[in-house]
């Protein structure tokens, strides 16, 4: 059968000839509001009003974009992005005294993740809401969210993996003629099946009960299918090719041991941090 060959333009139409409208940030946005929809159904589901969930979902946006953007900034070309800190939040960048519209190109998923759970806990905070009870609610659509935004690397033809070393894979023609690992559909269908997992865990069991085991339950399983997964994957850095474990893997780490410490703990003793 052979290698697929994969030459999709990542640009749909370009708007005032400056404005670029990519597929990367069409399938951000709906898993964004995919997302939003699947935890709105269960706050209908426990009586909670929808109200709530707008307000929260503010603070998960901001949450996300700022921290995935300064997480790629920050662990992925610190270098280059400590001499133009305002290319950190600035959708542009300056090339000989000009200005050039790049968008938010460089974000990193553990970085979007930080801050979704930060964001999370200053809206409880603000709000006095129970925290792992939100993080669990939250925790069923982020699969989702995830998966789509995979799906936009992979239109990108960006975070591939390495050679497959048969007939069989992908061929990303815009960067060469090599059949690949297809990783970003991997991952897609990894957090498509955790997603399924945790509706599971929410509709047919008393787990949800255990406040801070399904929060659990995603990152220890989202975070274990990235740690094993980047084998199969690019470095995305020079840097990494001195590594023994690459960035991706070393930051998943932290999550999978936070996610069997919580599952473990709200086993034990219902909470209601």
């Amino acid at each position: 059968m052979g290698p697929i060959h994969w030459n999709v333009d990542p640009e749909i139409v370009t708007l005032f000839d400056t404005l670029p409208i990519k597929y990367y940030g069409i399938l951000f946005t709906i898993g964004l509001l995919l997302g939003y929809e699947i935890v709105k159904r269960i706050y209908k589901l426990e009586n909670i009003p929808v109200e709530h969930l707008e307000k929260l979902s503010i603070y998960l946006f901001v949450g996300i974009l700022v921290g995935a953007r300064l997480g790629h900034c920050l662990f992925y070309d610190f270098a280059y992005f400590s001499q133009h800190p305002l290319e950190m939040f600035l959708p542009f960048r300056i090339v000989a005294g000009d200005w050039q519209f790049t968008g938010f190109s460089g974000l990193a998923s553990h970085g979007g993740s930080i801050g979704a759970i930060l964001s999370i806990i200053l809206y409880c905070l603000k709000t006095k809401t129970a925290l792992l009870w939100v993080l669990d609610r939250v925790a069923i659509g982020a699969p989702v969210t995830g998966a789509c935004i995979r799906l936009g690397n992979f239109m990108n033809s960006e975070i591939y993996g390495k050679p497959t070393n048969g007939d069989y894979g992908v061929i990303f023609m815009q960067d060469d003629l090599i059949a690949r690992h297809p990783t970003q559909l991997y991952e897609a269908l990894s957090y498509l099946l955790i997603f399924g997992l945790l509706w599971y865990l929410y509709k047919m069991t008393t787990l949800k009960n255990n406040q801070g085991f399904i929060f659990g339950v995603l990152l220890a399983t989202l975070f274990l299918a990235r740690l094993v997964l980047e084998v199969f994957k690019e470095n995305q850095v020079a840097f990494e090719d001195t590594m023994t474990l690459n960035m991706g893997q070393w930051l998943s780490i932290p999550f999978v041991l936070v996610g069997i410490i919580l599952m473990v703990i709200s086993k034990r003793k219902t909470t209601v941090l």
